[in-house]
């Protein structure tokens, strides 16, 4: 049975309907995800099939994106610099042949710190402050600033020890306090338990005997770049599949990978990001916006083994996902399928969220399509 498509569009948006409604009714019965979208700071699209719209998914990676929020805030308000040293803010960091590194490297996935020679605890994994201690006594698995790999749980951990060392306050803190709140964003790093009934479990890939063959097909040893990023070399291999859904991780919502959100919540923050939100104004200048979404990094990335693009932070979305997208479009995706973005061109902001992990991981497929009618969309006004 097909799902019943909910919500509204404004004016114009009608084909963005259609496009969801015609993704859903291909998927499977038990299809649950979420689209939302405002162009200017106007929400123009607000659509969700299997759930209700106030559901929270985890949202895996596409957290990273309100964690370099918080830091461009405070590069906007000088409190950080980027073409500082880290050891600047945190001397710790310099063990093992790390002293060089700038700020700006850091955020550009340069570090060379992916992981550790032994792996994580769930504890550490959930605890940014635990992590960053660990990740500054590490050895760099290349030179740091020489090449880039994809700090995938550690990224947020390492940007929010800068944080809690300038400011005396942590990443998530900061990000309640200047983000959330005053946005009313449905967007947690952090889940506050009264909140807890509105989480939805994440569900495992179900892969078609084709999309497994390909799964099959790229297997990772334990030591290769790819399993220490993902934790795959500890003593408990972490199943990224399952991080969101145990609570701890949702309790401390870790900068790389821990928040907790709706579509709603995902488009918010990217509109608050680039455009006046009801009387709230703009969180980043244009020239912070321009700055955060120049490329740093690009090319191949060791541990995704693949071309990528990274600016500070960001994924460079308009490079790796959507092509339509403007240079310098802001954004992050989450490896259960999830997609949220800011395109400073259009004024589009964008947030996809689904409870089923998506093959084959990062922004799920039906991203294609959705981006494309909604941007085509926010063109014609």
């Amino acid at each position: 049975m097909t799902q019943e498509i909910h919500g509204t569009v404004a004016d114009g948006f009608e084909a963005v309907r259609e496009e969801f409604a015609a993704f859903v009714a291909g998927e499977r019965a038990d299809y649950e995800g979420q689209l939302c979208a405002y162009v200017h700071g106007r929400k123009v699209v607000d659509l969700w099939a299997g759930t209700g719209a106030d559901a929270l998914y985890g949202v895996f990676s596409s957290t990273k994106g309100a964690a370099y929020l918080v830091v461009a805030l405070l590069v906007q308000d000088g409190t950080l610099e980027l073409d500082r040293k880290v050891t600047y803010y945190w001397p710790e960091f310099a063990a093992e042949g790390k002293g060089a590194l700038t700020v700006r490297d850091l955020l550009a996935h340069r570090a060379g710190v992916v992981g550790t020679d032994t792996g994580f605890t769930l504890a550490e994994l959930a605890d940014d402050r635990q992590l960053a201690e660990r990740l500054a006594d590490q050895r760099p698995f290349w030179r740091p600033g020489t090449a880039f790999g994809y700090h995938a749980l550690g990224a947020g951990a390492l940007a929010g020890e800068v944080v809690r060392r300038a400011t005396g306050r942590t990443l998530q803190e900061v990000y309640q306090e200047r983000i959330r709140i005053p946005y009313g964003l449905d967007f947690h790093l952090g889940l506050p338990a009264p909140e807890e009934p509105r989480f939805r479990t994440t569900q495992p890939m179900v892969p078609t005997p084709e999309q497994q063959a390909v799964l099959d097909a790229t297997p990772t040893g334990p030591h290769s770049l790819a399993s220490i990023a993902f934790n795959g070399n500890a003593a408990e291999p972490t199943d990224l599949v399952s991080l969101p859904n145990m609570p701890l991780i949702r309790a401390k919502g870790p900068a790389s990978v821990g928040g907790v959100a709706s579509a709603r919540g995902l488009a918010g923050m990217y509109a608050a990001a680039i455009s006046e939100v009801g009387e709230q104004p703009a969180l980043l200048k244009p020239d912070t916006v321009a700055e955060f979404g120049q490329v740093h990094s690009t090319g191949h990335d060791l541990v995704a083994r693949a071309h990528k693009s990274f600016g500070l932070g960001f994924q460079m979305t308009a490079d790796t996902w959507h092509p339509v997208l403007g240079a310098g479009t802001i954004g992050h995706s989450g490896a259960g399928g999830s997609q949220a973005f800011a395109d400073p061109w259009s004024g589009l902001s964008y947030g996809y969220t689904r409870r089923r992990f998506a093959f084959p991981g990062g922004a799920a497929p039906e991203n294609d399509r959705l981006v494309r009618a909604v941007h085509t969309a926010a063109l014609a006004l």
